[in-house]
């Protein structure tokens, strides 16, 4: 099997690659998950003529015309004016508050002189509105959110501007993680003279996270093809991550022991460096697995550019990696 560009590893990898299932979370569970459904507003939002400034609402026929305005009453967020304001009347009204009936202006408290029940204005000829105007933030029937966006801070206010309390989201993917080794020691440990501290697993774990997968880390396999075909068989995942062992030397046993699971090989070597020898392909049960290398650095490349499009495709999202054009020096 040739090596492959990075685009043909990455377009096996993700081939057939679709959404694993919906669940419904809570609102504030559904940070950092992908949209399984759209949502459309069945309101408007503002569902009403809303006072964008704090001051007086007065009908914009009796502005200029009338001198002193008698102010009938007040209207503030979640206790409105429930009266038609007649001419002459002014009302006083606060920032989001709904517009009372017959008025069509608001002029601003700065520009208002109060004396008793009466109240007169000095805003120029002609006064801006400053009345938000129903729907114009959205309305009924618009499509505020659609499947497959992944949500963030804004979705998530949008979701719940619209008045929903859950969201339907795609399950995320969820993937082991085997470090493999026989010179491999968990962090807190007590290395031999020719032993490192087992790193990449942290670092892979936080990586699948921030990417809308649930990583699950499992205990460093030793140098065996049982140990590490063990380790793996009874991992109730979608995907399997391993890091190491990954190239054709005397202790690299990965392959041989996912052969011991079935293992249908799809990428073998990828013209990339580093990160050559990453590969990937399907155990005879369906899991996927991607074996990474042992090197930190090359383990965290070939993550960000196989194993993150790999599960937004598993999540129902965009797959295509960002992309961030910049001047060269």
């Amino acid at each position: 099997m040739k090596n492959l560009t990075v685009e043909e590893a990455r377009g096996r990898m993700l081939d057939g690659a679709a959404r694993l299932g919906v669940e419904t979370v809570v609102l504030p569970d559904a940070i950092g998950r992908v949209l399984a459904a759209q949502v459309v507003a069945d309101r408007h939002q503002p569902p009403f003529d809303a006072s964008a400034m704090d001051g007086w609402a007065i009908r914009r026929a009796d502005y200029g015309v009338v001198d002193g305005f008698a102010i009938v009453g007040e209207s503030a967020a979640g206790r409105s004016y429930a009266a038609t304001l007649e001419a002459g009347q002014a009302v006083r009204i606060f920032t989001g508050a709904p517009v009372p009936a017959g008025a069509d202006l608001v002029v601003i408290q700065e520009e208002a002189i109060r004396d008793g029940d009466i109240a007169r204005f000095t805003a120029g000829d002609d006064p801006k509105s400053n009345i938000r105007p129903a729907g114009g933030d959205f309305r009924s029937g618009d499509r505020l959110l659609e499947a497959g966006a992944r949500i963030d801070p804004w979705r998530l206010s949008l979701a719940a501007a619209a008045g929903r309390d859950r969201l339907e989201v795609a399950r995320r993917p969820k993937v082991a993680i085997l470090a493999t080794g026989d010179e491999l020691v968990p962090p807190g440990g007590a290395p031999a003279p020719d032993q490192i501290f087992e790193s990449g697993s942290f670092s892979l774990a936080a990586l699948i996270t921030a990417w809308g997968g649930e990583a699950v880390k499992l205990a460093p396999a030793a140098d065996s093809a049982d140990a590490i075909a063990d380790a793996v068989r009874g991992a109730a995942v979608d995907l399997v991550v391993t890091i190491g062992g990954a190239s054709v030397g005397d202790y690299d046993l990965v392959k041989p022991a996912m052969a011991q699971l079935g293992l249908d090989l799809r990428v073998q070597t990828i013209a990339v460096r580093p990160g050559k020898p990453t590969w990937f392909g399907f155990l005879a049960d369906g899991r996927r697995v991607l074996g990474l290398p042992g090197n930190p650095a090359s383990a965290l490349v070939c993550a960000e550019l196989f194993l993150r499009p790999l599960l937004a495709a598993l999540a129902g999202a965009d797959a295509a990696l960002p992309f961030t054009p910049a001047r060269l020096a």
